[in-house]
C-alpha cells in the first residue's frame, strides 16, 4: 500500500489536489482519510462550549485513533472511520467503512504534525496558497457549508486559524517531499 499525506493551510486546495490524484487512479485503487473525521467527540459539551474549541490545534484531534486506523488499513484490514459534523461541531454516531486499497491518501492541515503518523507516509505533499486566497476560501466555506456568520468566520480566522497555521502547520512544510503551489 502506498500512503500519501497531503497537508497545507485551511483553504489552500488540499481537497482539489486529492480529487485530482483520485481522478488519475482507478476508483478501486484509492481510499481517502480526512483528518476532519478525527476531531475528538465533544458531544458531552454544550453547543456554546463546542463553539469555543480551537479546532486548529493538534489537541483537538484524536491522532491515536487516526494512527491506529492507518496502521490497520496498511495491514490489509478494513476500518470504521468516524464522521464529524462541522455544523454541530461534534462527532456523529455514524461511521464510514473504509477498505484497504493500493493507495491511501491521508489529508488535513495537521497530518504532518505527529511524527508517528508522518513517518507512515511514503510521499508527503504540502499544498501552498497565498494567505489572502486561503482566507477568502475559508470564509466562503464557513458561510456556505458550516453555518457560520461573517463575523464569526473573521474572528476565528484572526484569533485561531492564522496563529495555529503559523505555529503548527507552516513549520511542517519542512517535512514535505513536494510542495504543490496552488
Amino acid at each position: 500500500m502506498l500512503i500519501i499525506g497531503v497537508s497545507g493551510g485551511t483553504g489552500c486546495g488540499k481537497t482539489t489536489v486529492v480529487e485530482e490524484l483520485c481522478s488519475q487512479l482507478p476508483k478501486t485503487a484509492v481510499s481517502v482519510l480526512s483528518q476532519d473525521a478525527y476531531y475528538k467527540d465533544l458531544s458531552h459539551l454544550s453547543r456554546e462550549e463546542r463553539s469555543r474549541v480551537n479546532f486548529d490545534h493538534p489537541d483537538s484531534l484524536d491522532f491515536d485513533l487516526m494512527l491506529d486506523q492507518v496502521k490497520t488499513l496498511k495491514k490489509g484490514q478494513s476500518i470504521e472511520c468516524p464522521t464529524y459534523s462541522f455544523v454541530e461541531e461534534t462527532r456523529l454516531s455514524k461511521t464510514n467503512s473504509i477498505s484497504p486499497k493500493a493507495v491511501l491518501i491521508v489529508e488535513g492541515i495537521l497530518v504532518f504534525h505527529p511524527p508517528a503518523l508522518r513517518e507512515l507516509f511514503d510521499l508527503r505533499l504540502f499544498v501552498e496558497a497565498d494567505t489572502d486566497e486561503r482566507l477568502l476560501r475559508r470564509m466562503r466555506r464557513d458561510l456556505s457549508e458550516r453555518g457560520h456568520d461573517l463575523d464569526k468566520s473573521i474572528r476565528r480566522y484572526r484569533e485561531v486559524v492564522k496563529p495555529m497555521y503559523d505555529a503548527f502547520v507552516e513549520p511542517t512544510k519542512a517535512f514535505a517531499d513536494l510542495i504543490v503551489p496552488n
